[in-house]
């Protein structure tokens, strides 16, 4: 599970991003999927675009398509969202993990 501090980093990172992925009329099916795992496995941040023609809602397509490639969504924002999965040699290096709170200790 990504923490907010991870998540803003990745969102800078996914910004300048084009959409390597499109969903459109077909929705989600194998192909999508078999090539979203690709793209994750070499680029680790992939951006996904809703095509008009998709009848999926973006939060409905985002937590399918990241639950069948074992993904963490990163953002949703409008039409498109980021899907982040840590390949086998990480080329982005995340922040470290929020510290727990003062009061939590107590």
């Amino acid at each position: 599970m990504l923490t907010g501090k991870q998540k803003r980093h990745l969102r800078a990172l996914g910004h300048k991003l084009k959409p390597l992925i499109q969903i459109g009329k077909k929705e989600i099916e194998t192909a999508l999927i078999d090539e979203t795992n690709a793209s994750l496995d070499h680029h680790e941040l992939v951006k996904v675009k809703l095509l008009e023609s998709c009848l999926l809602d973006k939060h409905e397509a985002s937590g399918t398509l990241s639950e069948a490639c074992q993904a963490e969504v990163a953002q949703i924002l409008g039409k498109t969202f980021l899907l982040y999965r840590p390949a086998k040699t990480p080329v982005i290096i995340l922040p470290a993990a929020d510290k727990p709170d003062k009061a939590a200790k107590a």
